[in-house]
């Protein structure tokens, strides 16, 4: 295999790792492996997945802010996000990911109740030095099931 093959498939890789550990951040509360995964200048944008769920949540900007917010507003849920059926696409510097992703969320103080979501992410993503870093990421619902009240849990 050429050298030119192997670096290809090894970006691709990495590319995708950027999802895994943003999705796995989540999942295990650990906000130094989500941070790890995005650029300074991230813009989240999970506006379309939320409408459909019947709420608004506002772009968040800025790594800090974007750890900060999703820290918070799932602070009472435990999570579970699998990511399937990811494509890359890297030009340079620059990569766009387009995956989808099923979100499990169930109330730590009700394990009864749930709300499964299942997204598709569009990721826009940048290469720092030997890791990429997530620029955008905008999240969309393609199904969902159960009650979307557990996602506003208190």
């Amino acid at each position: 295999m050429s050298s030119t093959l192997i670096n290809a498939a090894a970006d691709q890789l990495a590319v995708i790792d950027a999802l895994y550990r943003f999705a796995a951040g989540i999942d295990l509360r650990d906000q130094d492996l989500l941070a790890s995964s995005l650029a300074e200048n991230a813009v989240s944008d999970f506006r379309p997945a939320a409408a459909k769920a019947g709420f608004d949540y506002p772009v968040i900007e800025g790594r800090a802010m974007i750890v900060a917010a999703l820290t918070a507003s799932l602070a009472t849920l435990d999570t579970s996000h699998s990511v399937s059926n990811p494509r890359v696409a890297i030009d340079g510097d620059t990569a766009r990911l387009d995956a989808l992703v099923e979100a499990q969320h169930v109330p730590c103080s009700d394990p009864a109740r749930h709300y499964m979501m299942k997204n598709r992410y569009d990721v826009e993503l940048q290469r720092a030095d030997d890791v990429w870093l997530i620029t955008r990421n905008t999240v969309d619902n393609i199904w969902c099931a159960g009650d979307p009240a557990v996602l506003s849990v208190v």
